[in-house]
């Protein structure tokens, strides 16, 4: 779920992963981990971002370090919104940022109530002009797709909680696809896999750690690299090292991955021929932190057989998306 403002307004990508704040005139001035420390004896959030996320499995009992949004959409309304408040006062300290406007991006299947909460939290944090905008959207407009035109773009967006797969022509979605296999389900996998075979325990931190270094979706060179984990025996409950393969990560990222390549090409086979010939001309650009999971864009051309590629700045192409559109606020309701 994306945020964004104009003028002097400031621009939120509120992500289930990381939240990037853009001011007009500045650029992104902040990029963080959406993550809270919550004192659980009276709700009070005492940090927020990559201080937060430091903390994770190091707290004392009264302090919760917790996620605030699930699956690209708010999951605890009063930890995200306070967490927002927080953000914004890093990148304004002066507390200039009153009576702003907001471009908010949204998964482009989110109910009624999810898209209220979204709309909710950013008006109690001092916001009077909303628009809202999809999240593929935003991330085509970002990526530099031609979204305007009489011509079919795909852009699939692999964020935290979900993969957006979408054609969009003339300023809209013709079709899509959106599902909950993305980067922390991938995170997910790793633990679960390693808890399996090895009888061993990570966290979420050392998942996201052997994700980036290890992790692949297609056979290459590097299948042979290894690295060396922490973690705790699941049985005795004492610490262990344990070693494992990039052909193992590969093969246990899998499921996960085949549920983005399925999603694509159902998104694919409810696209009209017209475009899917521009599609097949033109190809399929990725953006996301879950683009960048080595051989993905390898891994798509060969099963779908269309060039794919990564965007130019594909962590950024959401907010760089909405920041252009800030211009049309007056425009549209």
């Amino acid at each position: 779920m994306r945020f964004f403002v104009t003028s002097r307004d400031i621009g939120i990508d509120l992500g289930t992963s990381n939240t990037l704040v853009y001011v007009k005139g500045k650029g992104i001035l902040l990029n963080e981990p959406s993550a809270a420390a919550v004192d659980n004896t009276n709700g009070k959030v005492l940090a927020v971002g990559l201080e937060a996320k430091n903390m994770i499995g190091r707290t004392p009992k009264n302090i919760d370090t917790i996620r605030p949004l699930r699956d690209g959409v708010i999951a605890n309304f009063d930890v995200a919104q306070q967490m927002l408040k927080k953000f914004i006062k890093k990148v304004d300290g002066k507390g200039a940022f009153k009576n702003f406007k907001v471009v908010i991006c949204h998964p482009s299947e989110i109910t009624d109530v999810e898209k209220k909460s979204i709309n909710q939290a950013v008006t109690e944090i001092g916001a009077h002009k909303i628009m809202t905008i999809e999240e593929p959207i935003a991330a085509a407009i970002g990526a530099g797709l031609p979204v305007d035109e009489p011509v079919g773009s795909m852009i699939i967006d692999i964020g935290g909680g979900t993969t957006e797969a979408a054609v969009v022509s003339l300023g809209g979605i013709v079709t899509s696809k959106s599902i909950k296999a993305a980067g922390d389900k991938l995170d997910e996998t790793i633990i679960n896999y390693i808890k399996r075979k090895f009888n061993v325990t990570i966290g979420e931190r050392t998942a996201e750690d052997i994700k980036i270094q290890l992790g692949s979706a297609y056979k290459d060179d590097d299948d042979e690299e290894t690295m060396e984990v922490m973690g705790s025996d699941s049985m005795a409950g004492f610490p262990k090292v344990i070693t494992i393969t990039g052909s193992e990560i590969r093969e246990a990222l899998k499921e996960p991955v085949s549920l983005i390549v399925e999603a694509i090409k159902t998104t694919l086979e409810q696209t009209p021929p017209e475009l899917a010939a521009d599609i097949m001309d033109k190809g399929i650009v990725l953006s996301g932190g879950g683009s960048l999971l080595k051989g993905l864009d390898k891994l798509i051309q060969s099963e779908i057989h269309i060039h794919t590629c990564i965007a130019e700045n594909p962590l950024e192409c959401v907010v760089l998306g909405a920041g252009k559109c800030l211009d049309m606020m007056d425009k549209v309701q």
